[in-house]
């Protein structure tokens, strides 16, 4: 999945980005959205930082 765009859905938001690097407990997007329910969708600066733990599930959404 690296390198491709990929909505990253914890149990309170979700972030669509490129999943760029897998960092031991960690996974890095680059070029993200913040998405949540009721709340118009925030473009995020530099790379957002998601504990893998924390994921319920990763969706796949381009090349």
């Amino acid at each position: 999945m690296l390198r491709r765009r990929v909505v990253v859905n914890l149990a309170d938001r979700a972030f669509a980005g490129v999943l760029w690097a897998k960092r031991g407990p960690l996974l890095v997007l680059r070029d993200a959205t913040l998405m949540q329910h009721g709340a118009a969708d925030t473009p995020m600066d530099g790379e957002v930082v998601v504990e893998r733990s924390r994921v319920e599930f990763i969706q796949v959404t381009g090349g």
